[in-house]
């Protein structure tokens, strides 16, 4: 009986051992594969990190080709990249540089684009700072929105419009110096300004591959004719806008221009820059306007004009 009972200890005792064992290879082969899970998720963080940091970088190129107000909404989820359309009151900025064609001839690409882009970059910073949505530069000429897709509302929108324009025409003449030093300029860059204050239709124009978001209509038309009569380093703006910023801005009237698509004269208004006088003088009444450029009028002029009125006075009588 006792050889049976070693017997039976023995058989216990190995399979005990081999259940020690089966144990230990199970641990061993469990750690082993924790292991090698964990280096799995590792390698997955930073295959996910690197992608984030990818998509970052490729987010913050992307954002150099649209307007930060713009992008902010569309990545935000706010705004569908849709074409639609919509109506809205804006006031649109046109600007361009004086005599461009001919300062590009006069210089080498590489300086054209250095003297371009630090101009534009110039402005832009100036159009970031009061909220201006910049629709597009072409060439050297910048178009620049104020109401969509953020608005302070239509008064506050033309005001801040007016003072970017302002801001911008005061940078350009402390750039002054600038021109000729770094770029070889033989006389200062000059800009010219037109504001526009209207109804126009905004939002994604183009194909289901490219869209453009952009303003259209009349209106901006307007806004562009301003620009393109304006004297250098001026602000020119139409009746609407004057309207809006006549309690926060300086004006004078000018000569009323005619726009093609516009049956009326269009009234217009030049904006007064910080050391400048206004050299046109006005006389008004309910049926009579009168306004005199002091700068380019003659005596003879003058003469002719108190003949008219003495001709005028012996009608009525």
């Amino acid at each position: 009986m006792a050889v049976d009972n070693d017997d039976a200890d023995s058989k216990t005792l190995h399979a005990e051992l081999r259940k020690l064992r089966l144990e230990s290879k199970l641990r061993k082969n469990l750690s082993t594969e924790l292991e090698k899970q964990k280096s799995i998720a590792v390698d997955a963080q930073k295959d996910a990190l690197n992608k984030t940091n990818e998509l970052e970088a490729i987010s913050q190129q992307l954002s150099k080709y649209l307007s930060p107000q713009l992008y902010q909404s569309i990545f935000s989820g706010e705004q569908k990249v849709n074409r639609d359309s919509k109506r809205k009151k804006l006031t649109l900025f046109f600007s361009d540089l004086v005599s461009f064609t001919s300062i590009s001839d006069s210089l080498e690409s590489e300086e054209i684009t250095s003297m371009l882009n630090y101009y534009l970059t110039e402005m832009s910073k100036i159009a970031f700072e009061y909220g201006g949505t910049i629709d597009k530069y072409v060439g050297d000429a910048i178009v620049i929105f104020f109401g969509d897709p953020e608005t302070l509302g239509v008064q506050k929108d033309a005001v801040q419009c007016v003072k970017m324009a302002i801001a911008m025409q005061k940078r350009m003449q402390d750039l002054e110096s600038e021109w000729a030093k770094n770029f070889g300029l033989r006389q200062p860059l000059e800009m010219r300004v037109g504001i526009n204050t209207g109804y126009c239709t905004v939002g994604n124009f183009g194909s289901e591959n490219r869209l453009d978001y952009t303003v259209i209509g009349g209106q901006v038309n307007l806004a562009s004719r301003l620009e393109s009569i304006s004297r250098p380093g001026s602000i020119l703006l139409s009746f609407d806008t004057y309207c809006q910023v006549s309690e926060d801005i300086s004006c004078v009237e000018v000569e009323p221009v005619q726009v093609k698509g516009i049956r009326e004269t269009v009234r217009v208004f030049e904006v007064i820059l910080d050391g400048q006088e206004s050299n046109t003088i006005k006389f008004e009444t309910a049926n009579l306007r009168c306004s005199v450029d002091l700068s380019t009028v003659g005596v003879n002029e003058l003469d002719d004009l108190q003949g008219f009125v003495d001709k005028t006075k012996k009608s009525l009588r």
